[in-house]
Parts: structure tokens; C-alpha cells; sequence
């Protein structure tokens, strides 16, 4: 059994928080960056609402990931692409769920090998608060709490659609 959550109402509020948050922060020209594979499709859209005209990068944090060595290498394992320098740029990080930091923390260790970035803004779909590092998106679309037995989904990219599912115990 799954639920579907508004992907459009979600969208709305993290697009709306990123415009208040990008004019308080002065920033002007910030370039996005989507964690695959969930971010990746949430940094399109967000970057066609916000009339962001340079091409978005991608992360593939496989290798940054702090349980590698415990889990070894997923086979889908792609390059990351960012198609612009990060040096002194002003990044928006994207990702569809964050839960323990951990993902984040991997992405931005991977930025950071591209370069040193003048700031970086965290973006997430769903906040599932569950953290692990002291790690908090600046803008999300909604924080929920999960019963044990149920796990967020997000399935894309065309339509985009979020799922509460329930698993069985």
C-alpha cells in the first residue's frame, strides 16, 4: 500500500524558500547541483522554476560514501557532472530526502574536490529528521516523521511523483 504525497505543493514551498533565502542572501547567480538520483530530477525542475539558465551539475557520491568499504561499489555507479568551475560560486544542493546527513555530508566533500564554493545551500524535498551530523537543509518542502514500518519513495522522472509506502513486517 503506498500513499502519494503532492509533489506540486512540495515544490512550491522549497521553490518559494530558495527565492526568500537566494534575495536575503543577495545571491544572484547560484548554480544548482542535484544528488543522483532523486536530486538530479527535483535540481530540473527547480532550476526551470527559478529561471536558473545554466546547466545543473550531478553528483554520484558513491565513492564519498562513508560505508563504502562496508558495502562496496553500486553497480549503476556513474560520473558526476558539474559543467561549470565551483570555485567561488554560490551552490544550491539538491537531494529528494535527507535523513541522516550522511549523504549530504559525502556530497559536499565531493564539491569541494571541484573546488572551494563561496556557499552552499541546502535543498531538500522531504526532511525526514532522523540525523545522524549535525546536518539541517536551509530550505525544505516538507518535514515528516515515518512510522517503522514506512519509507519515503520518490519515482521520476516524467511525471514526478512521491510515495509513502508501507512495508511489511
Amino acid at each position: 500500500m503506498s500513499a502519494l504525497l503532492d509533489i506540486d505543493q512540495l515544490m512550491d514551498k522549497l521553490e518559494a524558500g530558495l527565492r526568500r533565502l537566494l534575495k536575503e542572501r543577495n545571491i544572484e547567480s547560484p548554480v544548482l547541483v542535484g544528488i543522483r538520483t532523486g536530486g538530479v530530477w527535483v535540481a530540473d525542475i527547480l532550476g526551470k522554476r527559478l529561471g536558473i539558465e545554466e546547466p545543473f551539475g550531478e553528483l554520484d557520491i558513491s565513492f564519498y560514501r562513508d560505508d563504502f568499504s562496508r558495502i562496496g561499489l553500486n553497480p549503476k555507479v556513474t560520473p558526476s557532472s558539474l559543467p561549470f568551475d565551483t570555485e567561488g560560486r554560490d551552490i544550491i544542493l539538491v537531494d529528494d530526502v535527507i535523513m541522516s546527513g550522511r549523504t549530504i555530508r559525502a556530497a559536499m566533500n565531493e564539491l569541494f574536490d571541484y573546488g572551494r564554493p563561496a556557499s552552499i545551500i541546502l535543498a531538500s524535498l522531504i526532511d525526514l529528521g532522523a540525523r545522524e551530523l549535525p546536518i539541517q537543509p536551509d530550505v525544505s518542502g516538507q518535514a515528516l516523521e515515518l512510522a517503522a514500518q514506512q519509507r519515503v519513495k520518490l519515482r521520476g522522472p516524467d511525471p514526478l511523483r512521491i510515495e509513502l509506502q508501507e512495508t511489511a513486517q
